[in-house]
C-alpha cells in the first residue's frame, strides 16, 4: 500500500509520494508507476509524480516524472507544491527550505497563512542560453532566430534553459491557437537533442504576456513554471517584456522577476487537493 497526495500549481498536477527514510515507504520503479498514476481513467489523474526523498546536499530531493514514465529535470509548479508538502506535513519548521534536483538546488521561500503555505517564492538558478547546454543545435552564441519549419508554418525560437529545454515562439493569439497540432511536431523537431518544451507566447503588454505550453512528455497542461520562467527570460532579451513580468497561464498567474543578481525568481501558489492510498 502506497500513501500519496494529489496536489496541484495552477493546475499542474502531480501525485506526490513521500519516500522520505521517516515513511519508509519504497519506489521499485517509479517511471512505470508514473505512467499508471497519471492515467486519468485508470489510475489517480495528473501531469506526472513527483517523489520526495532524502538528500545528502540540501533539506530534501525532488524526483519528477512525466506522465509518459520519463524522467525530466526539474518543475516549477512541482516544486513549490514540494515546500507546501514538506512543511504542510510536519517534515520541516523551516520557512526557508532548499531542494535537491536534478537542475540544482533550488531555495524556497515559504509563504505561511494559518499555519499552512499558501504561496511560494522559487529562486530558479541563472537561466541558461548556450545553446549547446539547452541543448539546441544552433550556430548562434544565444539562439534568438530558430526557424523551424512544423507541417505547414514557420515559426522562430529563442531558446533557453532552466536547468530543462524551452523554445519559445510568439503568436498572435494564444487562446485559439492550434496547439495539439505543432506542439507535438515541434517536440521532437531534429534540433532538440532531448526534446524540448514548446512555449506559445502572446504579448499583452511590458509586464505581461500570455502563455500555453506544450510540454515535453505530457502534452499541454494548465502551467508550466520553467517555461513561464524561460518565456519571461525570451521575451526580455528580444526587447518584448521588462524583468518583472506577469505570466497568464491557463491555470492563474504566476509572477516572475529576473533579479540583478541574474537569478530567475518565481513566485505562485501550492494547492493539495486528497490524499489517499493505492496498491501497486
Amino acid at each position: 500500500m502506497i500513501k500519496f497526495t494529489k496536489m496541484h500549481g495552477l493546475g499542474n498536477d502531480y501525485v506526490y509520494i513521500d519516500t522520505t527514510s521517516k515513511t519508509g515507504q519504497k519506489i521499485e520503479d517509479a517511471s512505470a508507476l508514473a505512467k499508471f498514476v497519471s492515467d486519468r481513467h485508470f489510475g489517480i489523474g495528473s501531469d506526472g509524480l513527483i517523489l520526495i526523498c532524502d538528500s545528502e546536499l540540501a533539506d530534501f530531493k525532488m524526483r519528477m516524472f512525466n506522465y509518459d514514465g520519463s524522467e525530466a529535470e526539474m518543475c516549477g509548479n512541482g516544486i513549490r507544491c514540494v515546500g507546501k508538502f514538506v512543511y504542510d506535513k510536519g517534515l520541516t519548521q523551516k520557512e526557508e527550505v532548499t531542494i535537491e534536483t536534478l537542475a540544482g538546488i533550488k531555495t524556497l521561500k515559504l509563504n505561511i497563512e494559518n499555519g499552512k503555505v499558501s504561496t511560494v517564492r522559487v529562486d530558479m538558478g541563472e537561466p541558461i542560453l548556450a545553446p549547446e547546454k539547452i541543448p539546441v543545435i544552433s550556430e548562434e552564441d544565444i539562439v534568438k532566430n530558430l526557424k523551424i519549419t512544423a507541417l505547414d508554418r514557420e515559426f522562430k525560437f529563442t531558446c533557453v534553459s532552466m536547468g530543462n529545454p524551452h523554445a519559445i515562439t510568439i503568436v498572435d493569439n494564444v487562446k485559439d491557437f492550434n496547439l495539439e497540432k505543432y506542439g507535438p511536431v515541434l517536440e521532437c523537431d531534429k534540433h532538440f537533442p532531448k526534446r524540448a518544451n514548446i512555449e506559445f507566447i502572446e504579448l499583452v503588454d511590458k509586464n505581461k504576456i500570455k502563455m500555453r505550453v506544450w510540454e515535453r512528455g505530457a502534452g499541454e497542461t494548465l502551467a508550466c513554471g520553467t517555461g513561464a520562467c524561460a518565456s519571461a527570460v525570451a521575451c526580455n532579451i528580444n526587447g518584448y517584456i521588462e524583468k518583472q513580468t506577469t505570466v497568464e497561464l491557463l491555470g492563474g498567474d504566476l509572477q516572475i522577476e529576473w533579479n540583478n543578481d541574474n537569478h530567475i525568481y518565481m513566485t505562485g501558489p501550492a494547492t493539495t487537493v486528497f490524499e489517499g492510498s493505492i496498491e501497486y
